[in-house]
């Protein structure tokens, strides 16, 4: 992976005004953070967005390093810079790599948030199982993040064996209300390019599924107002490290239920976290 990108060193472009608005006539570029599962084909989701190889995939699905790739995508006369985060696993992370991960991912909004702020959350899932890590990174994500502020979207890959894409969200919505997983729109889709036949069509199919939800969930007015000061999550760790004050009767393992509940992580790395939170 990329080495991470300083977004405060980028430099302006001849395209913006001194205030960071875009020029007359041309439309701001929008802010896109894609999101989940080591596997679940982000990668391969940025090229179906782009129509064209832009971002390297790796069958093998070995982790990169502890960062972010960030892609410039032009389509239908609109800009979008994607931000693909590193996939969040746990327990098949260990727990420092786990914390890095979150940490990494909390810098990368926080970043994003003074650049003018983020437009959408794209949550890529593989079809499947609904699993506690979805319900982890969706939350983490979403609700500790963004603080619900942000649309947020599922896309839905590997779908290509479906007689009719669609009918596996009909089947499994109801999964996802089950673990609170509620999102303002979905594209079930395949974003795999090396097949042939009805596949193809597929394909061709999913790039103007995906790219007419990523233009309705990023349209001007879609986002709420969130601009500056701590978001939920540091708001929370502030909250939590209070507790754990001298002479506080909140003991450190009296948060782990709490996170565990809230944040749907495991007890270890609960524990480590409020090691962490005592020492900040």
């Amino acid at each position: 992976m990329h080495p991470q990108t300083n977004l405060e060193a980028m430099p302006s472009t001849p395209s913006s005004h001194p205030t960071g608005q875009p020029a007359p006539g041309r439309h701001k570029t929008k802010t896109i953070v894609l999101f989940g599962e080591t596997g679940a084909g982000k990668s391969s989701l940025v090229n179906l967005m782009a129509g064209k190889e832009v971002a390297y995939t790796s069958p093998d699905m070995q982790r990169c390093t502890l960062q972010w790739k960030e892609y410039t995508i032009d389509f239908d006369d609109g800009s979008y810079k994607v931000f693909d985060t590193i996939g969040l696993e746990e327990p098949q992370l260990g727990i420092k790599e786990y914390l890095e991960s979150v940490e990494n991912a909390y810098k990368l909004v926080k970043e994003l948030d003074q650049q003018g702020g983020i437009d959408l959350l794209l949550f890529c899932v593989r079809a499947g199982r609904v699993t506690a890590t979805l319900q982890s990174n969706y939350r983490l994500f979403h609700e500790f993040l963004c603080e619900k502020k942000v649309p947020i979207v599922l896309a839905i890959t590997n779908l290509e064996r479906e007689h009719r894409m669609e009918d596996w969200w009909e089947r499994n919505r109801a999964t996802f209300a089950k673990y609170d997983i509620q999102v303002a729109g979905h594209a079930c889709i395949t974003a795999a390019n090396r097949l042939d036949g009805r596949h193809k069509d597929l394909y061709e199919e999913s790039r103007i599924t995906i790219r007419n939800l990523v233009k309705n969930f990023t349209a001007d007015g879609q986002k709420k107002a969130w601009m500056g000061g701590d978001n939920l999550f540091v708001s929370l760790m502030r909250k939590l490290k209070g507790l754990l004050t001298v002479g506080s009767h909140v003991r450190r393992k009296d948060l782990v239920p709490h996170l565990t509940r809230r944040c749907g992580i495991s007890q270890d790395v609960a524990k480590e976290l409020a090691n962490m939170i005592k020492q900040a």
